[in-house]
């Protein structure tokens, strides 16, 4: 058995489940994909910007070549596209508003691995791993297979050193690693780079860097020179967002017995979550909607009542909140004496009957003095008489 006493704070957090007292918020959602990013109408980009497009040399892009909002494509040729090159029309523009959706998504999913900073030397396992400024100054191995997903998330810049290399393994494909850029990015001089590159601002790709994937700006420009950069195809279909439950209501209140009690438990979560009774138990007469998450019905029994609500929707981790619900005893009200009514009679005084006039006291003194001039005058009467 236990027993919360409210206020409360947060308790405990895993990775599985996540215990709250009465406040909200005290714990975050977890946001989670469960395939690559949807790049929506950006999918067969190779280069998309927003204000300029420039090339030195003769790269080739094997892909689409796309700019909205500005109108600057320069280098084409010596540059050569074998998609189609959108140059300021609707499909650039929807493709732009794509990308803001899809680098959205990367820079909200929760990470795996927090903190990072050169990722040099190491063999990742799919996840989402984020730092301030990433950076790559050597070789770094993605392990995985045709199914797993990489997002990478720099807070500021991507910075891929001169001749650092990416090695896919165990079947891995460069249609599931990404890379969200919260400023720019920049691809160094003979680089093998490997993934999706979502920047905020700009992309610039050093001399004869290679790219299996994309360079995609949202603000600013792409600059190229003499690059090879191929747009992955036959990319399997787009992830699922989810993102697990997060309580927003607060505790609920006191009740008492006989009276109408409802209260509503609310939480925010992709799917939409559900409620149950973890340990302990409502107080008689109420129940769980695990639906609506509504407590409602009547007390019957006065006392105090600890229990916990599941908050779930298949993605971890749950949500266990902690209350304490307390009933009172119904309160009866006694009317107060009537103005003037003095002092309770004494029980027992006769009362009249229907009118319930109380016949103690002076009126049974009254009525004596009654009955006895009646007879002195009684027996006056029949002296006079005589």
């Amino acid at each position: 058995m236990f027993r919360i006493r409210r206020p409360a704070l947060l308790l405990a957090a895993t990775t599985a489940t996540v215990i709250l007292l009465a406040f909200p918020g005290a714990a975050s959602a977890d946001t989670t994909i469960d395939g690559p990013i949807d790049l929506g109408t950006a999918t067969p980009f190779a280069v998309l910007a927003a204000s300029a497009v420039t090339n030195t040399g003769p790269s080739v892009l094997d892909g689409d070549l796309g700019l909205s909002p500005e109108t600057s494509i320069t280098g084409f040729p010596p540059g050569t596209v074998t998609g189609t090159v959108h140059q300021t029309d609707a499909v650039a523009a929807q493709a732009q508003a794509d990308l803001t959706t899809a680098y959205g998504v990367a820079a909200g999913l929760t990470p795996t691995t927090s903190g990072l900073g050169d990722l040099t030397g190491q063999s990742l396992t799919p996840g989402v791993y984020s730092g301030g400024e990433l950076s790559l100054s050597g070789a770094l191995t993605l392990e995985g297979t045709a199914e797993s997903v990489w997002v990478f998330q720099a807070a500021s810049t991507l910075t891929i050193g001169t001749g650092a290399t990416i090695t896919l393994t165990g079947g891995a494909s460069a249609c599931n690693v990404f890379w969200q850029v919260g400023s720019s990015a920049t691809i160094g001089s003979a680089a093998q780079f490997i993934g999706t590159v979502m920047a905020d601002v700009s992309v610039t790709a050093q001399t004869a860097a290679t790219v299996e994937g994309r360079l995609l700006a949202r603000t600013g420009a792409v600059t190229l020179d003499d690059n090879i950069i191929v747009a992955p195809s036959g990319c399997s279909a787009p992830g699922t967002v989810s993102t697990s439950p997060e309580v927003t209501s607060g505790a609920p209140g006191n009740g008492e017995t006989g009276v109408d009690y409802t209260h509503t438990i609310t939480a925010t979560g992709t799917p939409t979550p559900t409620y149950a009774i973890g340990e302990g138990t409502l107080p008689p007469g109420l129940a769980l909607d695990g639906i609506t998450g509504i407590i409602s019905g009547t007390p019957t029994t006065s006392g105090a009542f600890p229990f916990t609500v599941v908050v779930s929707n298949g993605t971890s981790p749950d949500v266990v909140v902690a209350y304490e619900i307390t009933i009172e005893p119904t309160v009866v009200a006694v009317p107060p004496a009537a103005p003037g009514s003095g002092a309770p009679q004494e029980s027992g005084a006769p009362e009249l009957a229907e009118s319930g006039l109380d016949l103690g006291g002076g009126l049974w003194g009254a009525m004596a003095l009654l009955l006895g001039g009646i007879a002195l005058l009684s027996r006056r009467q029949s002296r006079r008489e005589g």
